[in-house]
């Protein structure tokens, strides 16, 4: 096994969000949230820049090679809004355990069984997020603001990881360990 795979099998679940935290992220996504698609087009773009790889489960745009012909695509703006969307929903329900775990259990089914997404995909797109937030709103995310949406998105790769393993999942990057 190379170094650094099956990690994301093993990390630890982060304490829960305190509410100094849960105001932090909140505060921070609504300026973002006000360019919704626009955010959401640069993260994705952002993904399939840094890890290819990720546009193998994308059908509509799998083969579109240039960035630019990708902001024009519908299906790809569309797909930007949808994640923007969810991202959305869970910043909005933080106080709502049962409602984050519900939204989580949803997408991380959806991403497993319909689509086939490795979950380490997730972890790729955490990444994304923060990098992409701190630069296109350095203002909002300062370091404490950095340091919620870190623990939000580990939290959120923890939840789907455990979905996953629900399921069954396995892969061939993991199951020859």
């Amino acid at each position: 096994m190379m170094q650094g795979e099956g990690e994301l099998n093993h990390l630890e679940r982060p304490s829960p969000l305190n509410e100094r935290e849960k105001v932090l992220i909140q505060d921070s996504w609504a300026k973002v949230y006000e360019n919704c698609e626009d955010a959401g087009v640069a993260i994705l773009l952002r993904l399939f820049v840094n890890f290819p790889s990720s546009k193998q489960y994308f059908s509509d745009f799998k083969h579109v090679e240039e960035p630019e012909e990708l902001e024009r695509s519908v299906q790809f703006r569309k797909h930007a809004r949808r994640v923007m969307n969810g991202i959305n929903t869970l910043v909005e329900s933080l106080d709502n355990s049962d409602k984050v775990a519900s939204v989580l259990k949803l997408v991380g089914k959806a991403h497993a069984l319909r689509h086939k997404v490795e979950p380490v995909y997730f972890k790729f797109l955490s990444g994304v997020i923060l990098e992409v937030l701190g630069e296109a709103f350095p203002e909002v995310v300062t370091a404490d603001v950095a340091a919620a949406w870190t623990k939000l998105l580990a939290t959120l790769c923890c939840s789907i990881n455990a979905v996953y393993e629900e399921l069954g999942w396995t892969s061939l990057s993991t199951s020859t360990g």
